[in-house]
């Protein structure tokens, strides 16, 4: 059999990335692209003059003119933000729909190449099929042999570059889902700060109102409005905070060790009061193993050498050694179904993932203590911020939570994970609005 020149498929590879076009309509969009770029870079500096300016009238004497002219520039400075987030999103939105693009022709480029394999395999295989001795006996000379050897050798070399350009070309779809789900989590962040700016500014705007009638005299004095608030604070700051394992404390307790805790991470107080909150109100198998009370004891809920990939008996033996304390008797959450229990105190860390971070733990609180509420939550700080956290970003802090539940990104583990994150930031921007926010504002 004689495999003919025009038989042999001519495999020309081509670039991944084309060439662009540019087109009048693209040249107005780049134009377009610079413009939005160049408002945003001037609505930022705008942002940091009202920072400035904010700064400066808070070492003001209290006043009511004082009062008024921080709520105008927080009021304006949020508005600014929203502005600024929403030439973000313009910027971002043209971004996404590039690289949905990109990827979309990536993927055609991928099957045209798969089509041009399955030739190429095909035409290899016809002269696999066709042998040695079926080429010796045939009707050729010897010039016609070794040129069909020769054809045979391309082949080989075609089939080899078109299964690289295939490989290659998957690996920058890999690329550009990862930067496409950057930018789509970036837009996300941007759109959730502009809902949390708005929240802002009705806060504020209502704040002002009430100053202006105070200032007519419909509200009582400027002084007894500010008694208020101050009784206001105490009042928060007295109020009991839950925390598993380890009784209520103040919050206002509670929130300084948030903010040291912050201070050392990165993490936004609220998020870290919000998680060890979350961890409170879950369920009812925390803290009700290995009390004398209970039947299951720490032996029991516990994996143990050989057991599991790892070793929390043992590791609790030696927390406990360290503590001074009675191994027998310590509250630990019981097992949820088929897994294991154990976790220990207000943050709910395991006795192995708890003897990994004691060190950073001390050097952060003075101690490790997994009972004792400053220990705790500067645990659940450092975990957060190894999470992520300390970006502060909505989809950051939402993707820590749920792995601090899971150990998996949001929707992505085997039982369903999503309520914990989603439960834990809506708690954050309520403790922030209602709790932090009003002890910062006396």
């Amino acid at each position: 059999m004689k495999i003919a020149k025009k038989d042999i498929l001519t495999f020309f590879l081509i670039g991944i990335l084309t060439l662009p076009f540019y087109s009048s309509a693209q040249v107005s969009k780049e134009e377009q692209e610079a413009k939005l770029r160049a408002e945003l870079a001037e609505v930022e500096k705008e942002i940091e003059h009202q920072n400035s300016l904010l700064t400066s009238k808070r070492t003001e004497r209290r006043s009511l003119e004082r009062d008024a002219a921080l709520l105008d520039a927080e009021i304006q400075k949020a508005q600014l933000i929203i502005r600024a987030k929403n030439l973000s999103i313009g910027s971002l939105s043209g971004e996404i729909g590039k690289k949905e693009s990109t990827i979309e022709e990536l993927v055609e480029k991928i099957e045209s190449e798969k089509q041009s394999l399955a030739e190429i395999i095909r035409k290899r295989q016809q002269v696999d099929d066709y042998t040695l001795v079926e080429m010796i006996l045939g009707n050729q000379n010897l010039s016609e042999f070794f040129s069909d050897a020769d054809r045979y050798q391309e082949l080989k070399l075609q089939l080899q570059a078109s299964m690289a350009e295939i490989r290659a070309v998957k690996g920058v779809v890999e690329e550009e889902k990862v930067a496409l789900d950057s930018q789509r989590r970036a837009e996300t962040d941007a759109r959730m700060v502009i809902e949390t700016e708005k929240k802002t500014v009705e806060i504020k705007e209502a704040e002002k109102r009430k100053l202006a009638a105070i200032a007519r005299g419909e509200e009582g004095g400027y002084e007894k409005n500010v008694k208020e608030r101050q009784q206001k604070a105490a009042q928060i700051r007295a109020a009991l905070f839950a925390l598993r394992d380890a009784g209520a404390i103040p919050f206002g307790d509670a929130y300084n060790y948030a903010k040291t805790a912050s201070a050392a991470t990165g993490v936004r107080p609220a998020m870290i009061l919000a998680i060890l909150q979350q961890e409170s109100n879950m369920g009812q198998n925390v803290g009700t193993c290995n009390r004398p009370q209970d039947a299951q004891k720490w032996k029991d809920i516990m994996p143990g050498p050989g057991e599991s990939w790892r070793d929390d008996q043992s590791a609790y033996l030696r927390i406990m050694k360290g503590l001074g304390l009675d191994p027998e008797g310590q509250p630990l959450s019981c097992p949820i179904g088929n897994g294991w229990g154990g976790a220990m105190g207000p943050s709910q860390f395991i006795p192995s993932t708890w003897e990994s971070y004691s060190g950073r733990i001390a050097a952060t609180a003075g101690g490790a203590n997994p009972w004792n509420p400053k220990h705790a939550i500067t645990a659940t700080a450092l975990y957060l911020m190894d999470l992520g956290a300390g970006s502060k970003t909505y989809t950051a802090e939402r993707s820590a939570a749920c792995k601090y539940y899971s150990g998996k990104d949001c929707g992505l583990s085997s039982m369903d994970n999503t309520f914990y994150g989603d439960s834990v930031v809506r708690r954050a921007d309520t403790i922030q609005r209602t709790m932090i926010d009003p002890l910062n504002s006396i």
